[in-house]
Parts: structure tokens; C-alpha cells; sequence
């Protein structure tokens, strides 16, 4: 009899039944590994702007490698800085004239 259940268990309770682990997880949750199986293409950006093609171990587009403040000159530091900070935005308010008349319409409307 409890052969009978375990091969009709998908049968008696189809909700269990429809839990399955496929490539197609990935896309609604994070993946939790530590390792991954397979190197992947990754592009790896120096500091001065140039660029080599890695593989890496995690799936990563691109990796930008810190910039060392400490060894810019005080003008590069300022620009540097200038560049971090938040922009600005100019808002420029226009003001719409307004010589709409109400009674050049009023033949249209149907009473």
C-alpha cells in the first residue's frame, strides 16, 4: 500500500506536484552560490581608462577598478570631485499668455 502512495503521491496532490527547479528560476530570484561551474567574459576598466577582457569566475559585465586619490595632483582631485557632485538642474518657467475668450465659441455649443 505504501508503494501504491508514493507512486500515485503526484497524482493525489498535483499543487506539490508542480514545484520544479530550472534554468528558468534564476530570472524571478537570486542565485546563492559561492562558486560558479563555468569563467565568463568580463571587461575589466583600469583607472587611467584603458581596458582588458578577463575571465571572471561571477557572471559580471563589466568591473571599473577605484581610482587612488592620494596619487592625483590637487587639480585633478578637484575635478575629480567636481565630477562626483550631484548636477544641477535649471528650471526655466515660462509664462504662457492667456487670450482665450470663452464667447468666440459659444456658436458651436448646442443649447
Amino acid at each position: 500500500m505504501a508503494s501504491l502512495m508514493s507512486r500515485y503521491k503526484n497524482l493525489i496532490f498535483p499543487c506539490q506536484a508542480c514545484v520544479r527547479h530550472n534554468s528558468n528560476r534564476v530570472s524571478c530570484a537570486k542565485v546563492d552560490r559561492k562558486y560558479y561551474e563555468r569563467l565568463y567574459p568580463t571587461l575589466l576598466v583600469f583607472p587611467n581608462g584603458s581596458t582588458i577582457n578577463i575571465r571572471n569566475p561571477q557572471p559580471r559585465q563589466i568591473i571599473q577598478l577605484p581610482i587612488d586619490i592620494t596619487k592625483l595632483t590637487p587639480e585633478e582631485q578637484a575635478a575629480l570631485r567636481r565630477r562626483r557632485q550631484p548636477k544641477t538642474e535649471i528650471k526655466l518657467e515660462k509664462e504662457i499668455e492667456d487670450n482665450y475668450d470663452r464667447r468666440k465659441y459659444l456658436k458651436y455649443i448646442k443649447k
